[in-house]
C-alpha cells in the first residue's frame, strides 16, 4: 500500500517541536566554509539518535584549492565536513540535500536564539539542515515501505560555491549510484508554503578570477622606470567589461562586476603590485564558456603588453539545471503537501547555486519554498528572519517528494 501524502503531512507537523529545536540549536552555532565540526556533530549526534547510518563526506581538501580560497578571502580551509545518510535498500536511490554553512554576516535582529557571533545564518541554511533532518526521521519510520533508497546529503561549503564539489569528488553520489536528485532552499520574501521552480538552467554559473599583477614601483616623476600595476589593472578593467558587451549574444544574461580593484598607498608612487577581483554570471552556458576562456587570454596579453607579470586564481560553480522530467514528477507531489495551487514556475534566479555540480551529473530539481512574506529582509541581509511554519511544510516536501518518486520508479524493477 502506498504512503499517503496526508500521512507524510501529519508526522511532519507531529515532528514540528523537533524540527524547530534543531533549527534554532544551529542558528545559534554557525560556521563558514567547508570546515563546520560543530555543525556536522550535530547533524551526526541526531542521525544517531534515529538509528540511520551515516558517513563523513569530503576530507582534505586540495592543498591548491586551499590556498586558492585563501587567496580568494575565505578562512584557511582544509578540510570538508559534509556527511551523507543512508535509509532504506538498493536501487532506485534519490538524494535530498541541504546545506548547511553560514555567511560572514553579524546577525541584527533580537531573536532569542540569535547568533552572537560576527557570523550569521543569514540565509537559512540552518533551517535546511533541519528540514532534512525531519524528513529523515520520517523516511526512517516508512523505511520498510521504502521501494529503494534515499540518501541525504548535509553540505558544507555552499557559499564557496565548490562545497558540493568536494562532496561528489568524494562519492556522494555513488554506494549506492543516486539515480536522481532533489534541492530545496527557503525564500523568506514569498509566501510561507509557496514553492517556485525553473525548468532547465534554474540559476547562473559564477566565473570568478583573482588577478594579482605585478609591476616595477617607483617616484611618480620618473614613470619611465617603472612598470605601473595600477595602468595595468584599468586597461584590463576596461578590456573584460568590453567583452561582455561585445562577444556575448545580447540575449543572454550576462553580468560581469569588478568588486576588488586596489593598490598603491601614495599619490606620488607607483606601486609594485595591484589586484583586480572579476566575477563572471550567466544563465547561457555557451557565453559562459566562450568568456571563460577569453578573459584570461585578455588578461595575458594586456599585462604582458605593458611588461607585467601576474598570478591568476579561478574558481568555477556550475548552473544548476533542473530536469524536465523530474520536475513532471514532483510537481503534483509537491503539490499534494502545499496545495497544486501554491507551486509555479518561475524564472532562472540570477545567483550562483552550487547544487548545480549535482545536477551535472544526475538528473535533478532545485526549487524554492516561501518562508515569510512580500516585503521582508531578503536573504543575506543581516535583519533576515524566517517563519518557522515552513520547517513541517519543508520536512514533508522533501519525504513526500522522496517517498513517490521510489514508488514510481521502483515499480520499474520489480
Amino acid at each position: 500500500m502506498a504512503i499517503s501524502a496526508e500521512e507524510v503531512k501529519k508526522r511532519a507537523y507531529d515532528l514540528k517541536d523537533q524540527i524547530t529545536q534543531d533549527r534554532r540549536y544551529l542558528h545559534q552555532i554557525p560556521e563558514i566554509g567547508t570546515d563546520l565540526p560543530k555543525t556536522s556533530a550535530y547533524i551526526k549526534k541526531r542521525l544517531d539518535e534515529m538509528g540511520i547510518p551515516w558517513k563523513d563526506c569530503g576530507g582534505p581538501i586540495p592543498p591548491k584549492m586551499t590556498e586558492d580560497f585563501v587567496e580568494a578571502g575565505f578562512p584557511r580551509m582544509e578540510k570538508e565536513t559534509g556527511v551523507t545518510a543512508l535509509i532504506g535498500h538498493g536501487s532506485p536511490c534519490i538524494l535530498l540535500r541541504a546545506d548547511m554553512d553560514a555567511l560572514p554576516v553579524r546577525e541584527d535582529n533580537d531573536l532569542e536564539f540569535r547568533s552572537c557571533s560576527s557570523t550569521g545564518h543569514m540565509c537559512g541554511h540552518d533551517s535546511h539542515a533541519a528540514m532534512l533532518l525531519g524528513a529523515a526521521q520520517i523516511l526512517k519510520d516508512m523505511e520498510s515501505e521504502l521501494k529503494g533508497s534515499v540518501k541525504l546529503m548535509f553540505q558544507p561549503g555552499e557559499e564557496t560555491g565548490a562545497g558540493a564539489r568536494v562532496m561528489v569528488e568524494d562519492g556522494a553520489l555513488t554506494d549506492p549510484k543516486v539515480d536522481a536528485a532533489f534541492g530545496l532552499h527557503v525564500q523568506p520574501t514569498d509566501r510561507t508554503g509557496e514553492v517556485g521552480y525553473a525548468v532547465g538552467v534554474n540559476s547562473a554559473s559564477l566565473d570568478s578570477f583573482i588577478l594579482k599583477i605585478y609591476g616595477r614601483g617607483g617616484h611618480s616623476s620618473q614613470p619611465q622606470l617603472c612598470t605601473d600595476p595600477l595602468m595595468i589593472m584599468n586597461q584590463v578593467y576596461q578590456a573584460v567589461n568590453l567583452l561582455a558587451t561585445r562577444e556575448a549574444d545580447p540575449a543572454a544574461m550576462v553580468a560581469l562586476t569588478c568588486g576588488v580593484a586596489k593598490g598603491g598607498t601614495a599619490v606620488n608612487i607607483i606601486p609594485d603590485e595591484a589586484e583586480l577581483h572579476i566575477g563572471l554570471r550567466t544563465l547561457d552556458v555557451e557565453a559562459a564558456e566562450h568568456l571563460k576562456q577569453r578573459i584570461p587570454e585578455v588578461i595575458d596579453h594586456y599585462v604582458k603588453a605593458w611588461n607585467g607579470e601576474y598570478d591568476l586564481t579561478i574558481f568555477h560553480t556550475p548552473c544548476t539545471f533542473s530536469n524536465e522530467e523530474l520536475c513532471r514528477e514532483m510537481v503534483p507531489h509537491i503539490g499534494e503537501i502545499v496545495g497544486e495551487e501554491n507551486v509555479h514556475q518561475i524564472p532562472p534566479m540570477t545567483g550562483t547555486e552550487d547544487f548545480g555540480y549535482v545536477t551535472k551529473e544526475v538528473p535533478g530539481m532545485f526549487a524554492f519554498i516561501g518562508a515569510g512574506k512580500p516585503g521582508n529582509a531578503p536573504l543575506h541581509s543581516p535583519k533576515m528572519i524566517l517563519d518557522e511554519e515552513v520547517l513541517p511544510i519543508g520536512a514533508a516536501v522533501h519525504a513526500n517528494a522522496a517517498i513517490a518518486w521510489l514508488e514510481e520508479h521502483g515499480k520499474e524493477n520489480n
